[in-house]
């Protein structure tokens, strides 16, 4: 597909369309016991959640209707259409997308999780069972809180706006004192993902809340985050492989997920928004072999995005959403012609196997069929947010963040 500024305005137009006209509401991946009749059957214990979840998610259609599974919110979802907006509003100047970016980003707020916590956070809407652990609806978890602040972050960027620091600096709150540590050294810190009893360590939790405080430091004066930014992301780094990847899980063992796609591209982008806040380029060249991993053995040649390291489908969109955006930044940065040219393959790929011409993106494609459905996160918000992306670097739009 032919890509210029028309086609990816028009594009990006139509998804923000028809996500809007759904209110922003949709299914989602792990949303499977949101259905009545499977927490009725399933909901009372940790293997037949888990065999709901992954029963609903692994269909070959999409049977949420039938299980009168309801489209709900998701926080993660908002906040990256809010960044895709926000993108898009630093490219172009045109109010309209600042304006639709600050309708998300009050709907955010109405939307964070209730309870006692020390911050505000947010979390799904939906229960979730996973091999170590089992979260209700609305538990805050810290990955879905890192990418709301991540939001919250850039318009702050974009507007000067204190009111947008200021839920940040909530957030931290959570981060530090509700979340379980499973980690806790001089140099190395490690957090865990929700704020309940766990033991399994996911990377790219402490990494992404590095992220966040490391940014905090320049943008609002919080020197005290230094340190605790640190160790996060130093912990995160060490556990790269020699061969420049990251496994879901330390101890790999704890998990199935390998070497996955989208988990590296977190990883490698929340690397480096650390070093560019905190100008401590150390770990530069763990960046650099962590993108020519994620490129060779993430992808291939016509740039489908591989599901795993050693496994090529599902061809999964959020795979393909994250490869545009972490190489888009990558060659914004680095000025590398191969990650420009990736960036290129993948979206080109994307919108010509995975795009439905009206307004949504399909979920995965198989070799012999294709999921054509959409999840309103896991497609149209990731998709959104890679355009976005894609039009900064690669139309003649600035590809440089302001802050």
């Amino acid at each position: 597909m032919s890509m210029n500024q028309q086609s990816i305005e028009e594009i990006f137009e139509s998804v923000w369309q028809w996500s809007e006209a759904q209110g922003f509401k949709g299914y989602n991946k792990h949303d499977g016991l949101n259905s009545p009749i499977l927490r009725a059957l399933l909901g009372w214990a940790k293997w037949p959640r888990i065999i709901a979840i992954q029963g609903v998610m692994r269909f070959p259609v999409n049977i949420r209707p039938l299980l009168l599974v309801p489209k709900t919110y998701n926080p993660k979802g908002l906040a990256l259409f809010a960044m895709g907006c926000l993108d898009r509003y630093q490219a172009t100047g045109n109010e309209i997308h600042l304006i639709r970016a600050k309708g998300l980003l009050k709907l955010l707020m109405e939307l964070k999780s209730p309870g006692n916590w020390s911050g505000i956070c947010w979390g799904y809407h939906y229960p979730w069972q996973d091999l170590g652990f089992y979260a209700p609806s609305g538990t805050p978890n810290a990955v879905v809180t890192s990418f709301v602040c991540e939001a919250f972050l850039k318009a702050y960027c974009m507007t000067g706006e204190k009111m947008y620091l200021d839920v940040v600096e909530s957030a931290v709150g959570f981060f530090l004192n509700d979340l379980t540590v499973l980690l806790d050294e001089k140099d190395r810190l490690c957090f865990g993902y929700m704020p309940l009893p766990m033991k399994m360590r996911v990377l790219d939790v402490s990494i992404l809340i590095g992220a966040v405080l490391a940014q905090l430091v320049p943008l609002g004066g919080r020197t005290d985050l230094k340190e605790t930014a640190y160790r996060l992301v130093n912990y995160v780094v060490g556990q790269q492989t020699e061969y420049g990847a990251w496994f879901y899980t330390d101890p790999p063992e704890d998990s199935p997920i390998r070497h996955d796609n989208y988990h590296t591209g977190f990883i490698l982008d929340a690397l480096w928004r650390y070093m560019e806040a905190t100008e401590d380029w150390r770990w530069e060249r763990n960046y650099r072999e962590g993108l020519e991993f994620y490129a060779k053995e993430l992808f291939n040649e016509d740039g489908s995005p591989r599901w795993m390291s050693d496994k090529d489908y599902p061809h999964d969109i959020h795979g393909a959403a994250q490869g545009i955006i972490s190489f888009c930044k990558s060659f914004s940065y680095l000025k590398e012609p191969v990650f420009g040219e990736l960036a290129n393959k993948i979206l080109s790929w994307t919108l010509t196997n995975l795009y439905s011409g009206k307004g949504y993106f399909y979920y995965q494609k198989y070799p012999f069929f294709t999921k054509k459905f959409t999840l309103m996160r896991w497609c149209n918000a990731w998709m959104l947010r890679g355009i976005a992306s894609y039009a900064r670097v690669f139309l003649g739009e600035d590809g440089i963040d302001h802050c």
